[in-house]
């Protein structure tokens, strides 16, 4: 499940700090209200992390993941390697 990031629209809040995260299903609709003030709230679009590749898959790497690494020779002619 999602973690979504809800934070106040106008004010200031001492039970939810005017900013919380949520687990919620992908089907479930937005929220309007925080939970726990009643306040209205608007989703944060918050930064991803994605996974750096340190170097570049090689032929052997490829091999070793299952994959079938083929070179074309020809016009429409390739072999596999």
């Amino acid at each position: 499940m999602p973690i979504y990031e809800y934070e106040l629209v106008e004010g200031e809040c001492h039970i939810c700090d005017g900013r919380f995260e949520l687990n919620r299903p992908i089907s479930r609709p937005d929220l309007d209200k925080c939970p726990l003030c009643r306040k209205p709230v608007c989703k944060v679009i918050s930064r991803t992390s994605s996974p750096k590749v340190s170097k570049a898959p090689s032929l052997t790497d490829a091999k070793k993941a299952g994959f079938t690494v083929l070179e074309r020779r020809d016009k429409g002619v390739y072999e596999r390697l």
